[in-house]
């Protein structure tokens, strides 16, 4: 068979770094791992190629070329996936779709020929077997979970890795906690499933003799799921060949905030390369928290457990929400009080939205309070519910957060308040290549002297450079990140 892998495109989100990718020349942050991983689960005689759009044109030749055309997608990708079946209808071309988006709303894509609905490893077996004989289904899912000792190492010569500035692997899928507003759940359980350490350094070996240097995202739920296999097993695995390889990566990853309770963890991880991780700190207000079920980050002083992981050696990255029913007109303030004193540069805020297969959306359906469906990206100041607090009243307090916490006076405050504390590993910090350093240059000019932060910037450059100078490469990274978020809210206030 010739298989042709498409992975939508994305909209320009706050987590696309599209504004950001310009100074690095990139096209996209990272490349559609689940894709690659599903080639490898196709025979090897098959023909495979794979074209992901937000780093390359699809041509119809290339659609024609194909047997059959296999589609992965998020919710925020609808629009752009809907485009492709539609194309492919059009010419003729039969369709396999999977993933988050056609998992949560097979109904919305009954035009598909196949749907390969939750995890590839149960149900592409089968559609591999039935299609050889000639009786392949419409629909094929599973109620089970997959063992992910049997997923092959990703294809990585069907990725052309210049396009992206960092790479992705997985070593675990599912999370302990149990948020009512996340899917993650509903698509992956409540055990966390992992990987066998051998078989993660054979992933990451796979990508070392690519040719791959530089950022490697874990893309994890919640990375530190089974704290015990990491601590005693995966961390001191991945310490010797991190060491034995002479640090070819820079890794970063999402975990809960229970991550600062840790100490021993928290230096493995730094020791191992680890240098980010992002939290869903959601929000300062107890009962909101208590509301969405987020207990681990309940009775604790989150900013100090910020402060905690920080001081490690680990850059936080957030998440926060607004619109839980127990949040009032003080709620945006205190958010705002909140992200300044953490110190959090990438405080993504977004409006609070309820995905399919979530405990939110059942209890809102419930209500009768359910809207229009979920559009997939929680910072376009939609939402897909009637929320408690008076909508307009909501909708501006969240245009004052971003406007407050992404001006540059406030951006680069936090950022010094950041860095005044911050202390890299070496391990940690990954090589620096061309691209870092035309970079700083572009960075120069487009915020040193055409941006309005010019002022702000050229300060946060002097300071690194004479008080911290091992934080300096961070400064110019986190300027730019600045850049991005201010031009992504811009827009989408201009369109909402």
């Amino acid at each position: 068979m010739k298989i042709l892998f498409v992975y939508p495109q994305y909209p320009v989100t706050y987590w696309g770094f599209q504004y950001a990718l310009k100074f690095v020349s990139k096209k996209a942050s990272f490349p559609p791992l689940g894709l690659a991983t599903v080639a490898a689960m196709f025979p090897e005689n098959d023909e495979k190629r794979l074209i992901d759009l937000n780093v390359a044109k699809l041509k119809d030749k290339d659609l024609l070329w194909a047997d059959y055309v296999m589609i992965s997608s998020m919710a925020v990708q609808r629009e752009s996936a809907r485009e492709v079946i539609d194309r492919c209808k059009a010419l003729g071309v039969k369709t396999v779709a999977g993933g988050p988006l056609f998992t949560s709303e097979p109904e919305s894509f009954d035009d598909v020929d196949h749907l390969l609905l939750n995890e590839g490893e149960l149900t592409i077996p089968d559609f591999i077997r039935d299609l050889k004989a000639g009786k392949a289904l419409h629909v094929y899912t599973s109620d089970q979970w997959a063992d992910l000792r049997e997923t092959p190492v990703p294809l990585w010569k069907l990725i052309d890795q210049k396009r992206y500035s960092t790479m992705n692997i997985q070593y675990s899928r599912g999370c302990p906690f149990n948020c009512d507003f996340c899917n993650v759940t509903s698509l992956f359980g409540h055990v966390p499933r992992t990987k066998d350490t051998p078989q993660l350094l054979k992933e990451l070996t796979a990508l070392y003799e690519s040719g791959w240097r530089g950022g490697v995202f874990f893309v994890d739920d919640n990375f530190i799921g089974n704290k015990r296999k990491l601590i005693q097993d995966v961390l001191p695995a991945l310490i010797d060949w991190m060491a034995e390889k002479n640090y070819p990566f820079a890794f970063l990853t999402e975990t809960s905030i229970n991550l600062a309770d840790d100490d021993k963890l928290m230096g493995m991880m730094v020791k191992a390369g680890f240098n980010t991780v992002f939290v869903g700190i959601e929000s300062p207000n107890e009962s909101s928290l208590a509301e969405c079920n987020k207990t681990q980050n309940k009775n604790r002083d989150l900013i100090l457990s910020v402060k905690k992981i920080q001081h490690s050696g680990l850059q936080v990255h957030a998440g926060f929400i607004v619109g839980f029913d127990n949040d009032n007109t003080t709620i945006f303030d205190s958010l705002i009080d909140f992200i300044q004193q953490s110190g959090i540069a990438a405080a993504m805020v977004g409006l609070l939205n309820a995905p399919k297969g979530t405990k939110l959306y059942q209890r809102l359906a419930g209500e009768g309070r359910l809207l229009k469906g979920f559009t997939g990206d929680n910072t376009d100041f939609s939402m897909n519910f009637i929320p408690k607090m008076d909508r307009e009243t909501l909708v501006k307090g969240y245009h004052r957060i971003v406007n407050t916490i992404y001006s540059p006076n406030r951006y680069y405050e936090r950022i010094l308040v950041f860095l005044q504390e911050y202390n890299p590993i070496a391990s940690s910090t990954g090589p620096i290549s061309f691209n870092h350093i035309m970079a700083f240059f572009k960075s120069m000019i487009r915020l040193g002297i055409l941006e309005k932060e010019r002022r702000y910037y050229w300060r946060l450059i002097f300071w690194s450079l004479v008080k911290r100078p091992q934080v300096f490469p961070l400064a110019v990274t986190l300027s730019i990140y600045g850049y991005h978020f201010r031009k992504v809210f811009e827009n989408a206030a201009l369109e909402s």
